[in-house]
C-alpha cells in the first residue's frame, strides 16, 4: 500500500477566500458608486457627489448609499409619482432656497441606484469570479 500524506490547507484557502471577498467588495462597491453618481441628476452636484460606500470586513459586506434625503426621493419618487403609489396626493407648495414659492405634484423616480446595479450586475458577477480564482492560485 502506498504511503499517503494528507495536508490540510483549509486555513490558507479560507484566508484567500476572505481576502478575495474583501478585494471584490471594495472594487464592486466602488464601481457601483461611480455608476450611481453618473446616473444622478446634476443641479448643484450635491447628490452626485454624496454617494459613497463602506466595507465591513468582518461581516464581508458593503453598504452603499448617500446621506442626503434627496437620494431617497430621487430613487423612489414623491407625491403622485411615488414608485409604489404611496406618495402625497393632490400636490403641495414649497418655498425654495431663494424664497420663491412653487407648486408640485411630486418628483418622478429616477431609480439611479437600481439602474446602476441592474446594468453592472453581470460585470460584477464576472469580476467576483475572477478575483476569487486569482486569489486561489
Amino acid at each position: 500500500m502506498p504511503n499517503v500524506k494528507f495536508e490540510n490547507f483549509s486555513i490558507q484557502v479560507k484566508a484567500a477566500l476572505g481576502d478575495a471577498a474583501i478585494q471584490f467588495l471594495h472594487e464592486g462597491a466602488g464601481e457601483l458608486v461611480s455608476q450611481i453618481a453618473r446616473n444622478s441628476p446634476v443641479d448643484t452636484g450635491q447628490l452626485k457627489n454624496s454617494w459613497n460606500y463602506k466595507v465591513d470586513e468582518s461581516k464581508q459586506e458593503a453598504t452603499i448609499g448617500s446621506p442626503l434625503e434627496n437620494a431617497i426621493w430621487t430613487e423612489y419618487g414623491t407625491g403622485e409619482y411615488a414608485l409604489e403609489g404611496n406618495g402625497r396626493k393632490g400636490g403641495w407648495s414649497y418655498k425654495d432656497e431663494h424664497g420663491d414659492w412653487h407648486f408640485t405634484m411630486g418628483k418622478k423616480p429616477l431609480r439611479t441606484f437600481y439602474k446602476a446595479f441592474k446594468s453592472l450586475k453581470p460585470k460584477l458577477i464576472k469580476r467576483a469570479e475572477e478575483v476569487v480564482k486569482g486569489n486561489l492560485k
